[in-house]
């Protein structure tokens, strides 16, 4: 992230983005104490912030303990609204679900993580929930790294001179040198696949979605681990899994406006 530029940075905005994001699903519930411990406020500013949100209506506090309410999801909507892309891709990944009787996604590129902007769950098959919005590191997914493989040679050495990686499990690749070849391989092949990076029993295979020839998005097949090797599993999805992005980018190619 760029530095604030003092003369345009608005801090209490900053810092109220940061009271709403101290909420999440291991959070849902914060006392006062806590989310100041959350943002390194002072209890008196977190008060504050916590005291306006409430008053417009994105906050409700009961006995003392605060929770977002559904207003909150106005923040969110506004973004998904002025995309194309979830309603393009659903019902493909609708028929990819089905096809392939696995769960699929697709994600968008933020900063240093992918964001699902839109999922079709067979089986919960993570220790996590995955909804709307949610976001893991780009470095251990399939879908991170179709992305992060589309990045042209300068993005990606911006991507590069911030990484720092924290090992999800034993087998997720940490170093730099690992994540450019593995990059490499995927720009070269066309799609991704992640074996047990993110989640122990958990593999992933994705591929890029395009508008106009550049990538904007990522979709993926959820698998969970059996007695094949990866690759051998991988191949039995990725001819639908490559269908449904050749459709996804063509029918956003000839989606209007958006």
């Amino acid at each position: 992230m760029p530095e604030p530029d003092g003369s345009t940075y608005v801090q209490s905005f900053a810092r109220g983005l940061a009271v709403i994001r101290a909420f999440g699903a291991d959070t849902p519930r914060l006392t006062l104490s806590e989310v100041a411990r959350a943002t390194g406020m002072t209890r008196a500013s977190a008060r504050r912030f916590l005291l306006t949100l409430e008053t417009e209506g994105y906050v409700r506090a009961q006995d003392g303990v605060f929770e977002l309410t559904p207003h909150v999801l106005e923040l969110g909507f506004s973004y998904l609204s002025a995309q194309s892309l979830p309603e393009v891709a659903q019902p493909h990944l609708e028929a990819l679900s089905r096809a392939t009787e696995e769960s699929s996604s697709a994600s968008v590129l933020d900063g240093g993580d992918i964001v699902y902007v839109a999922r079709v769950p067979i089986r919960r098959i993570m220790s996590v929930g995955i909804t709307i919005g949610t976001r893991f590191p780009a470095y251990a997914t399939s879908m991170g790294r179709v992305l992060l493989a589309a990045l042209s040679p300068a993005e990606r050495d911006t991507y590069f001179a911030g990484f720092a990686a924290a090992p999800i499990t034993a087998r997720t690749v940490t170093t730099p040198e690992g994540l450019a070849s593995e990059l490499d391989r995927v720009a070269a092949q066309g799609w991704s696949l992640v074996d047990g990076e993110l989640e122990h029993g958990l593999r992933s295979v994705a591929a890029p979605v395009t508008r106009a020839g550049a990538v904007v998005a990522a979709i993926n097949v959820s698998l969970l681990a059996n007695s094949e090797d990866a690759a051998t599993q991988a191949q039995r999805v990725l001819p639908r899994l490559l269908e449904a992005a050749s459709a996804i980018s063509s029918d956003l190619d000839r989606t209007p406006g958006r």
